[in-house]
């Protein structure tokens, strides 16, 4: 197991969270130490913010400060294997299941109720699987620029980025995304950085050294990597199994679910509608889709984002 030394988060542009930690279930090595960035009163409402692969939460910086001057508690903790928390060394440590229930584990340490999921790429398929093991622990749903993986035929044609079973034993792909699962597995270094892509323009150099500062050498870099592997591409798939069971958990969500997607990012692009049809909660809801900006939502509208959700809570509380 790998922690990632302290040093290399020193100084980060408009990162001022001191570290904070909770123990989450282990592997064959021991407990792991998850990491999260803590902003806002302690007594206010809860909003929880999950990122995907290849962020960790310095993606809701901007974020975290809006909600924060909000009056709101927000937590964005580091998925095992990302950011501060600690990186089991082997690529098979790291399972859809285990991911799932570390979440699990983070929102039981701290004893979180009531709480506002926010999710992005990843934290999608992990936040909302948690969410269907606890639906009780959450309040209300913001997705943004995210998927739940489920590799249902029915996704034929709603999906911009095509990842579904057809007919009997047959399933249709988009290439970009076997491309961008072959180069993550066969990239010699995976360097974060140049994989969080911009619509508003290049990253700066101060953002690109805090993007990669986790992953100092490739030591740290198995869960990385192996994230995009388990990317469900099959219906038979572990991560479709789990997907279709959440799935089933949100038709009976009745509480307020609101979709937040940008409007260039082929990605996901579709899948908000997917939501806003199969949910009860997002039946009504002010869904908001911003212009100009691609897949990485929380880094390029971060603060536009922490108002969507500060407002979203004040109306719907």
């Amino acid at each position: 197991m790998a922690r990632t030394p302290d040093d290399r988060f020193t100084g980060l542009a408009d990162y001022p969270f001191p570290p904070r930690y909770v123990e989450v279930g282990g592997t064959a090595d021991g407990a792991l130490r998850m990491h999260y960035a803590e902003a806002g009163p302690p007594d206010g409402p809860v909003v929880v913010l999950l990122h995907g692969q290849p962020t960790w939460s310095y993606l809701y910086r901007h974020t975290l400060a809006v909600l924060a001057a909000r009056g709101l508690r927000a937590l964005a903790p580091d998925n095992i294997g990302f950011g501060r928390s600690d990186k089991p060394l082997e690529r098979t440590d790291y399972t859809f299941a285990r991911h799932v229930a570390w979440t699990l584990g983070f929102v039981d340490a701290l004893g979180l109720g009531d709480v506002t999921l926010v999710v992005h790429d990843w934290g999608g398929p992990l936040g909302l699987n948690a969410l269907a093991a606890v639906p009780e622990r959450f309040a209300r749903v913001v997705a943004t620029n995210t998927v739940l993986h489920t590799a249902d035929p029915a996704l034929d044609g709603v999906l911009a980025w095509a990842n579904h079973g057809t007919g009997t034993g047959r399933v249709v792909h988009e290439e970009a995304l076997l491309d961008y699962v072959a180069y993550c597995a066969r990239v010699p270094e995976l360097v974060p950085s140049t994989l969080v892509y911009s619509a508003r323009g290049p990253l700066d150099a101060a953002t690109v050294r805090a993007y990669d500062a986790p992953f100092p050498d490739t030591t740290c870099t198995a869960g990385l990597r192996q994230m995009t592997a388990l990317i469900p591409l099959t219906r038979r798939d572990p991560g479709a199994v789990m997907g279709r069971a959440a799935m089933e958990a949100l038709a009976r969500f009745e509480r307020p679910f609101l979709t937040v997607y940008s409007d260039a990012d082929p990605a996901t692009g579709g899948f908000e509608r997917v939501f806003q049809e199969h949910v009860p909660g997002a039946a009504g809801q002010a869904h908001v889709t911003v212009p100009g900006v691609g897949h990485f939502l929380p880094e390029e509208a971060g603060a536009e984002l922490g108002a969507v959700v500060a407002d979203f809570v004040a109306r719907t509380s």
